[in-house]
Order: structure tokens, then sequence, then C-alpha cells
């Protein structure tokens, strides 16, 4: 699963954790409600002092493994694309393998 595929996921598991929110938004238009599930969980990650697509990772993950090798991906694919040596990526950004 790569980064955009995990949008409707998140977006699905997110809903299903924050009932309050579903409730809120059954009135509105599905782009409407879409608006809403992508600025909530934006603001919830950064709330946890996250950034989304790591908040992503631990909606999605069934296992401690599983988020482990889900970080390393993205970071992975940062790295590409900046152009980055994966090595030289890590040091700067602290992550360990």
């Amino acid at each position: 699963m790569n980064l955009l595929e995990w949008n409707d996921v998140t977006q699905a598991k997110y809903l299903e954790t924050n009932p309050l929110l579903r409730d809120e938004i059954q009135s509105l238009s599905a782009k409407d409600q879409q608006d809403q599930i992508k600025w909530a969980f934006e603001d919830e990650a950064e709330a946890q002092g996250i950034e989304p697509w790591e908040l992503a990772a631990q909606l999605i993950a069934e296992t401690p493994e599983q988020l482990k090798a889900m970080r390393l991906d993205t970071h992975q694919q940062v790295a590409e694309a900046l152009g980055m040596v994966w090595a030289e990526y890590c040091e700067l950004n602290d992550i360990q393998e």
C-alpha cells in the first residue's frame, strides 16, 4: 500500500474512532464530508505533534513491526523523491533501521 492508497483506509478508520465527527458531518455533501474528515485528521495529527502520514500509519498498521516497516518505506520514498542517498537521509533524520 503506497501513501496515496492510505488515504481511503485511514479516513474510514479515523471516522470509526470518532463517532461524534461522523454524526456532525452526516448531513453534509460527500465532498464536504471528505473535507471535514481530512481537516479533523490533520488537526488530530498536529495535536499529537506528528505528521498526518505518521498518524495514518498508526491507524493502518496491525502490528508494531508493520508500523516500523511502513515508517521506513515512507522515509525511503521521501529520500528517493529528494534524490538523497538513503544512509545520508537516515543520518539527517535520526532513523535507525
